[in-house]
């Protein structure tokens, strides 16, 4: 028969805590690699296949891309944040 090992509520709790703060890390850093290839460049990248080219005529930035920038700085400040507590959780 195998032994088992009991850990102690305090470090199993801390285990799943560590382990949601990776799963949160690499959602965000996958999306936050989405949504910056998402925006424009001088070349227009790839939010004109999803009919960023009409926009890209007007001056000045549309809706689309004003809620891409919001939606972008909000996912790299919770990549930020799981960074600087999964670098404190496991000194």
């Amino acid at each position: 028969m195998p032994a088992t090992v009991h850990l102690p509520a305090s470090e199993g709790e801390g285990f799943v805590l560590t382990a949601l703060y990776i799963v949160i890390e690499v959602v965000s850093a996958l999306g936050l690699i989405f949504l910056v290839l998402m925006h424009s460049g001088r070349g227009g990248g790839l939010s004109d296949m999803f009919g960023g080219a009409v926009g890209s005529a007007a001056q000045g930035s549309t809706v689309v891309e004003k809620n891409l920038d919001r939606i972008t700085i909000c996912v790299a400040l919770v990549f930020a944040f799981t960074t600087v507590t999964l670098g404190l959780r496991l000194q």
